[in-house]
């Protein structure tokens, strides 16, 4: 069988979390293509609720195999962490269930130190990474010198170039920075208890899901981050250093396009944005604060992996009009609509204004994009609660208005709308 793409539309955070758990219902396999623990998945399953960070959501439905994909980059200590997290929880994470690519690279703490003092040194200019060595890992991934999951399985060789990475680091950290050192001893010790740990997990991930495929198998790809933070289509250079488009799904993983049926866009009902970088129709004071909530609820507008607030603002439809145009979105899914309940009248940018000249697609460079304003469409809001809603004839119409007039503005149906934060608040199309 086919496989089904899951892309982030925006800017992360978009509740594709939630949207991977309903489609591994419907899956075999559910593989993540790229990112690391930089990702933050909520899950809410009854009284549970897993935040995930690497592994992927489909770990909870007992029929999935997880796959931690090639593109992937990985913190061995941490993801030991989540699968110990998860175990707690009865959740089975055996290497029947769990599979590591041979193929995907190592975050160190020698990443992880070179983020912090990366960032530091920016001051005003940060870029707002989340601090955990992302950055610092594909770049060594692209310059030839990172090192590689399947190494673990040699625990010498493993250790080794652990400490000969930190050793190599701690100059930097000095010369170029003004930072403190690492210890290379106990780094490679931390470190190699993890890849011990890890171990029986490693596989090669393209012949194993070519295979699953072969046989019928329905394959899951999942993505972190968004569309707008990938390092080519994203808004450079506030963005993340790998490819959370479908087209890293198949480099992350490791297959052809004629395996792909389905490709499904995840957007909020709204826009957020965590850390640094244009953002067109952000709102402050008042509105911004509403959209955003209190912080008291694990649905509220704060990074599940940072905890930083989320800057909010109206949806923006001439980026998410790109990101469908980027990633050949079959269908669109509308997240959070629940939250826009009680508004008199809501806007969604339908195009940009830039230097008195009107654009329907986001510009080639942020210099542009940070002069842009918003040309918006002021549509009627509701006031009834919209969380029983279970099909669409339960929207009142002024929804059903909302959410045509998203399809419409990107050119790609929606499918599907969350009206809650539960498993089942899910309206279907």
């Amino acid at each position: 069988m086919p496989a089904t793409i899951l892309v982030g539309a925006q800017w992360g955070d978009e509740g594709k979390g939630r949207v991977a758990d309903w489609l591994a219902a419907q899956s075999d396999v559910v593989a993540r293509f790229a990112g690391g623990d930089n990702a933050g998945h909520t899950v809410y399953v009854g009284d549970n609720l897993f935040k995930l960070h690497m592994i992927p959501s489909g770990i909870l439905h007992e029929q999935v195999t997880c796959v931690l994909g090639n593109g992937m980059v990985i913190n061995p200590v941490n993801l030991v962490k989540e699968m110990d997290g998860l175990q707690t929880m009865g959740v089975d994470i055996s290497p029947d269930r769990l599979i590591i690519s041979t193929r995907a690279h190592i975050i160190t703490p020698a990443h992880i130190a070179l983020d912090a003092a990366s960032e530091k040194a920016r001051g005003a200019g940060a870029i707002g990474t989340t601090l955990r060595g992302i950055g610092p890992a594909y770049l060594d991934k692209t310059g030839r010198q990172g090192i590689r999951t399947g190494l673990m399985a040699q625990e010498e060789a493993f250790a080794d170039a652990l400490y000969e990475m930190v050793r190599r680091t701690n100059d930097i950290l000095v010369k170029q920075y003004g930072a403190e050192t690492l210890d290379p001893q106990k780094a490679a010790e931390d470190y190699l208890a993890a890849a011990i740990r890890l171990r029986p997990y490693l596989r090669d991930v393209s012949v194993y899901l070519n295979q699953r495929m072969n046989t019928g198998a329905r394959v899951l790809c999942e993505g972190a981050q968004g569309t707008l933070l990938d390092v080519d289509h994203g808004d450079y250079p506030f963005v993340t250093s790998s490819s959370p488009t479908s087209g890293g799904a198949l480099t992350g993983l490791g297959f052809g396009p004629r395996r792909v049926d389905r490709i499904v866009g995840v957007a909020k009902s709204f826009s957020t944005r965590v850390g640094s970088g244009p953002m067109v129709t952000e709102l402050h004071g008042e509105l911004g604060d509403r959209l955003r909530g209190t912080g008291e609820h694990f649905w509220d507008e704060y990074g599940t992996t940072t905890g930083r607030p989320r800057r909010c603002g109206w949806l923006d439809t001439v980026a998410l009009r790109y990101a469908a145009q980027v990633n050949g979105f079959t269908e669109i899914v509308l997240t959070k609509l629940d939250v826009l309940s009680g508004f008199d009248e809501l806007k969604v940018a339908s195009a940009y204004m830039i230097d008195g000249r009107q654009v329907d697609f986001p510009p080639d460079t942020v210099m542009e994009l940070e002069r842009a304003e918003p040309v918006y469409e002021t549509l009627p809001g509701w006031s009834e609660d919209i969380g029983r809603a279970r099909r669409g004839d339960d929207l009142p119409q002024a929804v059903r208005n909302y959410i045509q007039r998203v399809a419409d503005l990107c050119g790609v149906p929606v499918r599907t709308v969350s009206v809650g934060p539960e498993r089942d608040q899910l309206v279907h199309f």
